[in-house]
């Protein structure tokens, strides 16, 4: 295989993948170390991915970019508040959660304030921020590399500290949530850190709004059978609700 097609693979893989560590790579392809450390260095010149600690992410096309978290905190806000209120009467007192990034999961974090004694873990820095004024609640933050415009944690080291966590909840954001392609999201750097909290949780529940019930976004994240529960809110038609069973519930607005 010529060192072209070999730097061509590793932009397929890591674009599929969301993060790839320069070791897998090595015996991937059989070569030592050294080659793929300038094949890397060769592909973030062209600007075709970012390295970090260890190995390296996918830079994703403008057209797939995350929005903004400013922005999106103002989409579908009483929807959000609702879910947020819900999922928060789920949480008791004494109880270990991971709080994933995304609007949503922000608005189930300002919900927690008068929790007591609970344990949280996140990756999301604006959540982190917040959480960090409640004084029932005992925080851990991800490291990692911070994602623009998102203020999100991605990368091994978030991962990491992820899988050395046991709790008894996971709260996802997602992009699509999707009867048959399960959950889904526009940046594949966060799709291994969304499998790592699902690991790590007893039950997992995911917050979407009813706009990204049955929207497939651009990489699948795990299949619906991964998934505990998701809460969306009651805007959800009729016809749509059917296809979910008790998978689903809605948030009364």
């Amino acid at each position: 295989m010529s060192a072209a097609e070999r730097r061509k693979q590793i932009v397929a893989m890591i674009t599929e993948k969301g993060y790839l560590n320069a070791g897998e790579l090595s015996a991937h392809f059989g070569v030592d170390s050294s080659t793929i450390r300038r094949d890397l260095s060769r592909l973030e010149k062209e600007g075709q991915v970012m390295r970090t600690h260890g190995g390296l992410l996918p830079v994703a096309s403008s057209s797939h970019a995350d929005t903004p978290y400013s922005v999106r905190r103002q989409m579908n806000s009483t929807a959000k508040s609702a879910i947020a209120r819900y999922a928060a009467s789920l949480v008791q007192d004494g109880q270990s959660l991971i709080l994933d990034n995304g609007s949503s999961v922000f608005e189930l974090a300002l919900a927690l304030k008068e929790k007591k004694n609970l344990t949280v873990l996140t990756n999301d820095l604006y959540t982190a921020f917040t959480l960090s004024h409640y004084p029932g609640i005992t925080l851990h933050v991800t490291g990692g590399l911070m994602l623009e415009n998102v203020y999100t944690l991605v990368g091994q080291d978030t991962i990491d500290k992820i899988d050395s966590m046991h709790v008894d909840w996971a709260f996802l954001g997602a992009e699509g949530v999707h009867p048959e392609r399960g959950l889904t999201n526009i940046n594949t750097v966060e799709i291994p850190v969304k499998q790592a909290m699902i690991r790590a949780a007893r039950r997992t529940v995911v917050l979407a709004d009813s706009s990204k019930i049955g929207y497939r976004a651009l990489s699948h994240v795990c299949d619906l059978s991964a998934i505990d529960q998701v809460i969306t809110d009651s805007r959800l038609s009729a016809k749509q609700r059917a296809l979910w069973g008790d998978k689903l519930t809605l948030a009364p607005l």
